[in-house]
């Protein structure tokens, strides 16, 4: 379970900040509130993926992008995106504000996730070391690799992970390559 103390920006519908809210009581009542989400291609063209270590208290097991969290209040979103990139992966690179995107979906629990997120671009080819209690696994595939293996396995993957490439996955990959 998360911190019992840890505390999300709650926003409106235009990511303007309305209050705040215990990270577990937001997902409890499925307020909207602001997140972060980073995704990683490395210079072939692959996308790094994490799958969310089984202990999380939400979606565990499920395959995802490089890392996501939510904005500590006071927080910008590149300070956040930075700092749980380096927490989860243990990776440091330049990232770019990719889009700004908006999913409500039941993530099991009795939880909704509904979320305003900053997406945000990272090219990087360096080594990753998972932090054990956020990921399990770590794996790089190529676009069309990923569109396939999410096409035939849907439900081995976040909710959010699937509403980012139905709607901006061919941003994600060109901008990559663009470099």
């Amino acid at each position: 379970m998360p911190d019992s103390d840890e505390r999300v920006v709650l926003v409106d519908g235009d990511d303007h900040e309305i209050g705040q809210a215990n990270k577990l009581d937001a997902h409890r009542v499925g307020s909207r509130h602001r997140a972060i989400s980073v995704c990683l291609i490395d210079s072939q063209g692959r996308m790094l993926l994490q799958r969310r270590a089984a202990t999380k208290y939400h979606s565990g097991g499920l395959w995802t992008n490089a890392c996501c969290t939510h904005p500590r209040p006071g927080e910008t979103t590149a300070a956040a995106a930075s700092r749980r990139l380096r927490e989860e992966l243990g990776v440091d690179c330049p990232l770019t504000f990719l889009k700004r995107t908006h999913y409500r979906a039941a993530v099991g629990g009795d939880l909704t996730e509904d979320e305003v997120v900053h997406l945000f671009l990272g090219l990087y080819d360096g080594p990753v070391h998972p932090d054990a209690a956020e990921v399990s696994q770590t794996l790089s595939l190529g676009r069309q690799a990923l569109l396939d293996d999410v096409a035939k396995r849907p439900a081995a993957y976040t909710h959010w992970f699937k509403h980012y490439l139905d709607a901006f996955g061919d941003l994600l990959f060109h901008e990559a390559a663009r470099g």
